[in-house]
């Protein structure tokens, strides 16, 4: 392998990485906390995307600043992340709390299906392109290959996201309330932490994660019917490898996702999907639960 298939491979495993963390992450946060795997994270993604490109759209033809395209991404995934979590959280979820989680897995599966809908009803079935943020930046030049700086601007905002979710699990009181309700949740009603609102606050951070990596994907594809349904896919896939419920799992499983992608792509393309997969199914035969699987306590 010559040296700069070899750049080219890194680079392009680090970004697609970077965008699957940042999907993933979210789901993974839910699931750590609520013990829920929820399918509707692939129809926020899809929402922040939709919302994000239509916004770009009417925002450059408005002629206005053009780095003020950042801020519109960062509002679009906000506005769904609070709008959705709730609606999704508080009219679906908390129904359903006590449930067999296969219940819970039907019920957000279901709700994915009706949102896909709601996209169509909405948006329709044209592919929408609002590129101009991915111009804006420019490239840079690496082993002498050019690569667009908007991509490898997503690395850079999901280290960001990490060291923040890091910092707020870690250093803050809510993060300590999180972690109390993650290891037992009776005990944590018990000692007067409100589990309700922790759960909402939850849901919420995590609907806005999954919103905020479609909203920045969005210039970067053209955005249709579908590409929900792959990121679920593909999310699950890293949160089975990494671990449900651990951000370090969460970061790992995109790495190694991502990086045997791109070599897959590059080297090999009919491999792309079945090497995603295989590293899956080994991961499951070798450790069902994950490579970094948070240790769950034991209850005397």
């Amino acid at each position: 392998m010559d040296s700069q298939l070899l750049v080219i491979i890194l680079i392009d495993g680090l970004v697609y990485a970077s965008y699957l963390f940042m999907v993933s992450v979210g789901l993974t946060v839910i699931c750590g906390v609520q013990k829920i795997l929820n399918v509707t994270h692939g129809a926020l993604y899809a929402f922040g995307a939709y919302l994000t490109a239509t916004l770009l759209i009417v925002y450059f033809e408005a002629g206005w600043p053009q780095f003020g395209a950042f801020f519109v991404m960062l509002v679009s995934a906000i506005f769904l992340g609070i709008v959705l979590g709730v609606i999704i959280e508080r009219g679906l979820l908390k129904h359903l709390y006590h449930e067999d989680e296969h219940i819970v897995v039907l019920a957000t599966f279901a709700a994915f299906l009706v949102l896909e809908d709601v996209l169509l009803l909405i948006w329709g079935t044209d592919a929408y392109i609002a590129a101009e943020p991915l111009m804006l930046l420019g490239q840079t030049d690496i082993a002498e290959l050019p690569f667009d700086n908007y991509s490898l601007s997503m690395v850079l905002l999901s280290a960001v996201v990490c060291v923040i979710l890091w910092y707020g699990l870690r250093r803050t009181t809510f993060g300590k309330m999180l972690l109390a309700v993650i290891y037992d949740r009776e005990l944590s009603q018990a000692m007067g932490i409100n589990v309700t609102k922790v759960f909402l606050l939850t849901f919420i951070v995590g609907s806005f994660l999954g919103a905020l990596g479609g909203a920045y994907q969005a210039p970067a594809i053209s955005v249709q019917p579908g590409i929900g349904v792959e990121v679920i896919v593909l999310a699950f896939a890293v949160v089975v490898i990494g671990g449900m419920g651990s951000i370090p799992g969460a970061l790992i499983g995109s790495l190694v996702v991502g990086i045997a992608r791109a070599a897959a792509v590059h080297m090999e393309p009919v491999l792309e999907l079945f090497v995603i997969y295989m590293i899956m199914a080994f991961v499951l035969i070798v450790r069902p639960q994950g490579l970094f699987a948070p240790a769950k306590p034991r209850k005397i």
